[in-house]
């Protein structure tokens, strides 16, 4: 049996969680979870890796058991996010790794790899964006409404996504057969999304996302130049980041590793069987 270690580390201040398994010595791998999730979302995904790979899933700062300081306490941006993460991996004596990133995770990566592009050593995108192609229109009406505008109206447009239903939606919707995603999945999110003041901090992550797609053509430039090894592994059913998203990637990495499967946004909840196979033999070629 994988051992997984649950620590804490004190970054600038703040107390990030983070779950960490494999060889000490062995090349890492960084999983970056998304919204509303935690790292938490790789429970079953680490014991599979870590026999090869150093793997490291922090708890992005708000989210999980990492700190949650309210938002007159902290400036919530992905910047910050970044800020912490790259701190998290300094402390752990981590200069070289890939990267795996899913939702949220992806904005945090793609920073980290414009910062230090000769750190990372291959990615993994998870249903993680960062082309104008992987947009679902729909899903993003209300969020372009409250990136113009902040008023109580576009504030309502995005506030469902802090319901339970919306939390519970974005695992089941697309998964070839929902009775393998575990009902404990969103039940835990909605518990932590529930917490006093933590609307306020989802909010304000909501509002900061605006300065993600502005990064998009320096990420672009960053594959170009780097080739970086890169394998997309993406639920096709998505209904938040659209299987456009996941092919865009050969248009500037034509070695690119792309692989539409049957499921959606929370992948790894329906499909963990057939991703396995896939990044192993990734990591193996590239890590």
């Amino acid at each position: 049996m994988t051992q997984v270690h649950y620590r804490y580390a004190t970054v600038e201040g703040r107390r990030l969680f983070y779950r960490e398994a494999g060889p000490a010595g062995a090349p890492v791998l960084v999983l970056l979870h998304g919204f509303p999730s935690s790292s938490f979302m790789f429970r079953n995904l680490i014991p599979a890796l870590a026999d090869r790979w150093r793997v490291i899933a922090p708890d992005h700062l708000g989210f999980g058991h990492s700190d949650a300081p309210p938002v007159t306490g902290f400036d919530y941006t992905f910047d910050a996010l970044t800020d912490l993460t790259a701190g998290l991996l300094q402390q752990l004596g981590v200069n070289r790794y890939a990267l795996y990133v899913q939702d949220y995770g992806a904005p945090i990566g793609w920073r980290l790899a414009l910062r230090d592009p000769a750190a990372v050593t291959a990615i993994i995108s998870q249903n993680g964006n960062v082309y104008d192609e992987g947009f679902q229109p729909d899903f993003m009406a209300p969020q372009l409404a409250y990136w113009k505008e902040q008023t109580p109206e576009t504030e309502a447009g995005v506030r469902p996504a802090l319901s339970l239903e919306a939390t519970r939606w974005q695992y089941l919707t697309g998964a070839a057969d929902e009775s393998l995603v575990d009902p404990d999945t969103w039940a835990h999110d909605y518990a932590l999304l529930s917490r006093p003041g933590n609307d306020l901090i989802q909010l304000k992550l909501f509002l900061d996302y605006a300065t993600n797609p502005p990064l998009y053509p320096l990420v672009h430039k960053y594959f170009r130049e780097s080739q970086v090894p890169l394998l997309a592994v993406w639920g096709r059913n998505d209904p938040v980041f659209a299987p456009g998203g996941a092919l865009a990637f050969t248009n500037d990495l034509p070695k690119a590793e792309v692989h539409l499967l049957d499921g959606g946004h929370f992948l790894l909840e329906s499909a963990l069987d057939e991703v396995v196979p896939l990044i192993r033999r990734f990591l193996s070629a590239h890590v």
